[in-house]
């Protein structure tokens, strides 16, 4: 088993093992296991989460690392986005993550809470031979209709606008998109709806779509990364830190005020300067196409879905872990793996938040 999950995500790395392995373990657990933490007494050992494969990588080491200082263990499941919430409505775990926010409505349906844990940037990364890093630049418009299937060679008279001096070759494109339900899919098809009224109509926003065309899709960012490094003059869109540890090839995009930008860690940080983050609003909020030079232009935020009818006890143990994800050796954590965590300013409205719905003071 991990002699074939090594051959097949050896672009990936340890990242993407770790990923699978992870997930296998705890698909193979009692099912019954969050339910059964949820009714013990006293101080919560066993933690269960699942959902966003988005934060994942970033995800892992926070357990890792608070386990070795707590001896809590949370165990997290990568099944995307659309699944965490499938998961959390059932009561089969003890908090999701979402990188699509829930409506007031949808909060309060399930009896839940939610609140940002981090920032991240979602790039489109290419398979095209002797194209390199930031190399291309398309716009939101072109992106949009490459996977509406209306631009079908690299060579388009379009790319080739935005890209006189680079040498593309004729080859046909092919679209990676994710299977799964995803919240990365979710912000990614938010962004291309600013971008394009047909892409809006006809396709729309949400964790799972009709993709047009002939696409090819993956599970999980991992999936859509190794699709992408497998088929040659492939395009796909993953989180950043997927891009960076698979040393990918990313592209630059048109921003909001009309620049070229490459997505980098300053790039996405000044995107989520502009973030008006509001309790009263749940901290409903999305990330795309925000204003500025330098912003990068899709951005996405990881939301933890928390049920206010968990045991006390439960909860209590589940905000200790977010409460020290925010401190400063956590943050660092997050930046070496290319993530913007979450402003101390934000941080404390989120603990106000807590402790004005759940009675949580950290």
């Amino acid at each position: 088993m991990k002699q074939w999950l090594k051959k097949y995500f050896k672009p990936m790395g340890m990242l993407a093992i770790t990923a699978v392995v992870a997930l296998g373990i705890v698909a193979c657990s009692d099912n019954n296991t969050g339910k059964q933490s949820a009714k013990s007494t006293g101080e919560v050992q066993r933690v269960m989460g699942a959902g966003s494969s988005f934060i994942y990588p970033v995800m892992s080491r926070w357990i890792n690392q608070y386990y070795n200082q707590t001896k809590v263990q949370v165990n997290f499941q990568p099944i995307g986005s659309g699944g965490g919430q499938r998961q959390i409505f059932n009561g089969t775990v003890n908090f999701a993550a979402s990188d699509q926010p829930l409506t007031p409505a949808e909060l309060k349906e399930h009896h839940l809470i939610q609140f940002p844990a981090i920032v991240g940037g979602i790039v489109p990364v290419v398979n095209i031979k002797g194209v390199e890093s930031d190399q291309l630049t398309l716009s939101g418009q072109v992106l949009a209709e490459i996977y509406l299937g209306q631009i079908t060679h690299w060579d388009d008279i379009q790319i080739q606008t935005l890209n006189p001096g680079l040498k593309l070759p004729d080859g046909m494109i092919i679209t990676i998109h994710r299977a799964d339900g995803s919240g990365t899919t979710y912000n990614f098809a938010d962004y291309l709806a600013k971008m394009s009224p047909e892409w809006k109509n006809d396709v729309g926003v949400n964790t799972t779509l009709r993709w047009p065309g002939n696409g090819v899709g993956a599970k999980g960012n991992a999936g859509v990364a190794a699709q992408v490094q497998h088929l040659p003059n492939s395009i796909g869109y993953v989180e950043y830190a997927y891009a960076t540890e698979g040393k990918m090839t990313t592209i630059k995009l048109v921003n909001a005020n009309g620049l070229a930008v490459a997505p980098s860690l300053e790039s996405i940080a000044a995107a989520a300067e502009y973030a008006k983050w509001n309790p009263k609003d749940d901290y409903g909020l999305f990330l795309t196409n925000q204003p500025g030079d330098n912003s990068w232009p899709i951005n996405a935020s990881t939301f933890i879905l928390l049920p206010k009818n968990n045991p006390e006890n439960m909860n209590k143990a589940i905000l200790k872990f977010f409460t020290w994800s925010f401190t400063d050796s956590a943050s660092k954590i997050a930046t070496q793996l290319d993530y913007i965590p979450m402003p101390k300013n934000v941080v404390t409205g989120i603990k106000a938040y807590w402790q004005e719905n759940l009675g949580y003071s950290s």
